[in-house]
């Protein structure tokens, strides 16, 4: 009986230990209200240009959902949120690290008796609340604001896609961490994600690529999340669309969330055999 109740006692410290990461992150957040009013303005801005340059977009070049035609700022406004999202979900977890490496928190954390499972969720753990909210808040306002027609029915549908998609991004945003736990700067996974949205088609639709490049894309991860988004809420496949979806993207969140705790393991024991943990 001891035992049990210091087993649940343990888990409730680590709980709290992860809403006091939440508690910290949102008054971050709200402390700089700059650069948070900023960037919903540069999400407007995207879809003001995006608009402007959709004049030039016959809707007959874009790609039909449900046999129905769309308008290039409909085409890619599911894009930039889903783009957006990613951006997000793999910077937050790099600047988290990045940033207790600066002001001289890392070490510290890593040392006091938490989980590091809790301290690798309690990083994120704002980004796992905020990060799909601001997702279904921004493609509210174009449907509010900007004449996008989305399918009400395809609502459910997005929301289940996008939570099946929320572990892989956040596992390529541990696999950065750990790189840059190691090289401080930087690491390579960032270029890998860059290409995956490139060849997504957040931006255009995939016929313009080469067809090799298109056999590729049916294994995207993020094109499957935006393709899978655009059908829902832009024609009206529904669940059947967001279960094939959800299908591929549990299996690749697997994997790269996976990967990327092992990597981070492993960078911070070579930082810890080295004594380089606090370094920047």
């Amino acid at each position: 009986m001891s035992a049990q109740i210091r087993v649940e006692t343990g888990a409730l410290a680590e709980l709290r230990k992860i809403v006091a990461f939440f508690r910290r992150d949102l008054l971050v957040s709200f402390g700089y209200r700059l650069a948070f009013f900023s960037d919903w303005f540069n999400l407007a801005v995207q879809i003001i240009v995006f608009g402007l340059v959709g004049k030039l977009v016959p809707p007959s070049a874009l790609p039909t959902f449900d046999g129905q035609e769309v308008s290039y700022v409909e085409f890619v406004a599911v894009g930039i949120a889903i783009s957006s999202f990613v951006q997000l979900g793999m910077t937050r977890v790099t600047t988290a690290v990045r940033s207790e490496q600066v002001i001289g928190t890392l070490e510290s954390i890593l040392a006091t008796p938490t989980a590091l499972a809790t301290v690798q969720v309690g990083w994120v753990v704002y980004d796992i609340v905020y990060v799909p909210l601001r997702t279904v808040l921004f493609l509210t306002a174009v449907w509010l604001f900007a004449g996008v027609d989305f399918d009400g029915s395809g609502i459910l549908p997005s929301i289940a896609v996008l939570l099946a998609f929320i572990p892989f991004v956040w596992g390529f945003g541990v696999l950065s961490a750990a790189g840059t736990l190691t090289f401080r700067r930087g690491s390579g996974s960032g270029l890998i994600m860059t290409a995956l949205t490139i060849t997504s088609g957040a931006y255009f639709p995939l016929s313009v690529l080469p067809e090799w490049a298109q056999t590729l894309a049916e294994w995207n991860p993020i094109a499957v999340a935006v393709n899978a988004l655009r059908e829902c809420l832009l024609g009206s496949a529904g669940w059947p669309e967001a279960r094939d979806a959800i299908t591929v993207l549990v299996p690749a969140a697997a994997i790269t969330l996976s990967l990327g705790i092992w990597a981070f393991r492993v960078a911070l024991r070579r930082e810890r055999r080295k004594g380089t943990v606090g370094l920047y």
